[in-house]
């Protein structure tokens, strides 16, 4: 595995190695995540799609997650892998969406269906956390109500009179790289396109007028992507090394930084398209996710073991998911995103992390 052997070696080059690999990896993440960013956009231009369906696409699988599960329950720690799932779906809401609204307030306008499916979501989980016991069959189903979720936003922003997600309303206002959207897609001398409206980056010389252009962009988001994921790993890779060197892994501090850590990459994938103007694609990317962590991610997990769901997951971590996305689907319901809704929604994490961790002993973090 890709991520053992960089961690073998960062191992054997010790600790100031570590804080290097960790650096790098945060610098990797954001050049890929504005590269992400720019190429989706692009993307959606030129093919003519719903850069949301993109943003969903490429967003919304949690790819370090899941493989991390995946380890988890074929190494028999079936709990663990659950309590990946778990996590990530509750850290998505109380602290990606959190920080991008404390630290960058914005307008969104995201149709009811959509956050309507966010919030029913989780509640796809209540009759199989009822039933205590799920198998593969579970997972199957799991997996193709994911599948199906991305069917019915493909087909809705096909269909719609005027695409909420398509370049026409989102693009036409967005600097992509760099800078905040304008409010309006109107330029000072009347006449500018929509690829005029978008500053421009150093890609644009060589792909904008090929053939095919739009498939190019989509190849290199692809490859962003990889880029984005391979930061991830140097990120998680150089803290768990920092931590255990230092001794904190196993305090409750240790898990903290763990959890600030491997969300990282969340938060920039909300924040950033927030601050350009493109707060559908972070907005895409929180709701995917979500619905990935809870669909998609725990069917995975049951296609290689059995889960056996504990009580404390019925009564606590459950209905803190439920009650936490719920009220992240209000806050983005009302259209405007303000600073203390996410001073809400972390306030609320940050509880529940400390009720978890006082009454149950632990919580399901991601990572």
């Amino acid at each position: 595995m890709v991520e053992e052997m960089i961690e073998s070696f960062v191992e054997s080059q010790g600790l100031w190695f570590a804080f290097v690999v960790l650096a790098a990896g945060g610098v990797i993440l954001v050049a890929f995540i504005e590269k992400l960013i720019s190429y989706l956009t692009r993307a959606a231009l030129g093919l003519g799609v719903s850069v949301f369906s993109l943003a969903i696409l490429f967003t919304g699988f949690e790819f370090d997650d899941t493989i991390l599960a995946l380890v988890f329950a074929s190494g028999g720690l079936e709990d663990a892998a659950l309590g990946t799932a778990l996590g990530t779906a509750l850290a998505i809401v109380g602290i990606t969406l959190a920080v991008a609204a404390a630290v960058q307030p914005f307008s969104v306008e995201i149709p009811r269906d959509y956050l309507t499916l966010l919030v029913l979501s989780p509640l796809i989980l209540l009759p199989l956390v009822l039933l205590g016991n799920l198998t593969a069959i579970h997972g199957i189903g799991l997996l193709v109500l994911f599948f199906a979720f991305l069917a019915y936003i493909v087909y809705m922003e096909h269909r719609r009179d005027v695409p909420v997600f398509r370049d026409t309303d989102v693009v036409e206002r967005v600097e992509t790289d760099g800078g905040v959207a304008t409010d309006s897609g109107i330029e000072a001398d009347g006449g500018a396109t929509v690829h005029d409206r978008i500053e421009p980056i150093l890609e644009d010389e060589f792909v904008r007028d090929r053939a095919y252009a739009g498939h190019i962009w989509l190849g290199l988001a692809v490859a962003a992507l990889a880029g984005v994921v391979f930061g991830s790993i140097l990120i998680e890779t150089g803290s768990e090394i920092v931590l255990e060197e230092t001794g904190v892994e196993e305090t409750v501090f240790g898990a903290t930084v763990i959890t600030v850590l491997l969300t990282f990459e969340n938060v920039l994938l909300t924040l950033e398209p927030v601050r350009r103007g493109i707060p559908e694609i972070g907005i895409g990317h929180v709701i995917g996710s979500v619905v990935f962590s809870v669909t998609g991610n725990i069917g995975f997990i049951l296609l290689l073991a059995d889960l056996n769901i504990g009580a404390s997951v019925l009564y606590f971590h459950f209905p803190a998911l439920l009650f936490v996305t719920a009220l992240g689907a209000y806050v983005i319901k009302g259209r405007e995103v303000r600073r203390w809704h996410g001073f809400l929604l972390g306030g609320l994490y940050v509880a529940y992390w400390v009720i978890a961790v006082a009454v149950f002993g632990g919580v399901p973090i991601s990572g």
